[in-house]
């Protein structure tokens, strides 16, 4: 597939269990396709809401870009993301049932159109976060080892 990665939030996989992942477009500015094709957003602290029956992204930081006028856009405004309305009321039904929440997990272009990947997620405690950390460093020597 034609696919660009723009950007990927790997601290949500150190915080968070992803149960589940959906592609989502995002209504978008020009300034702010600007900006994110030149790499100036962040994912710290951004999560996704479902509201009144629509999707919404909420903290994701795109910076004003560089050469806009006046009317260049807020970099911390509630963005709408672009899912199916079976899709939304899945991901709200076991937001609010089973307490998960959803996060950002890779921003990207497909076929010229910037997508969001998002997560549905589970918060990880500290003992979970100290075992994801055992098993990589254990992953690793075993690949350097095999190596040499």
């Amino acid at each position: 597939m034609n696919l660009k990665i723009l950007g990927e939030n790997r601290k949500a996989y150190h915080l968070y269990f992803v149960h589940d992942k959906i592609e989502c477009g995002m209504v978008l500015l020009g300034t702010e396709v600007k900006s994110i094709r030149g790499g100036q957003f962040a994912f710290n602290e951004a999560y996704a809401q479902v509201e009144k029956g629509e999707l919404f992204l909420l903290n994701f930081h795109i910076s004003p870009f560089f050469k806009g006028t006046t009317h260049n856009h807020e970099p911390l405004r509630k963005r709408k993301l672009l899912a199916h309305k079976q899709e939304i009321h899945k991901l709200e039904r076991q937001s609010r049932e089973k307490g998960f929440t959803l996060i950002p997990l890779q921003l990207y272009l497909k076929k010229g159109r910037i997508k969001l990947l998002l997560g549905l997620c589970k918060g990880k405690q500290l003992h979970d976060k100290r075992e994801s950390i055992k098993e990589r460093d254990m992953k690793r020597d075993l690949e350097r080892s095999h190596k040499g």
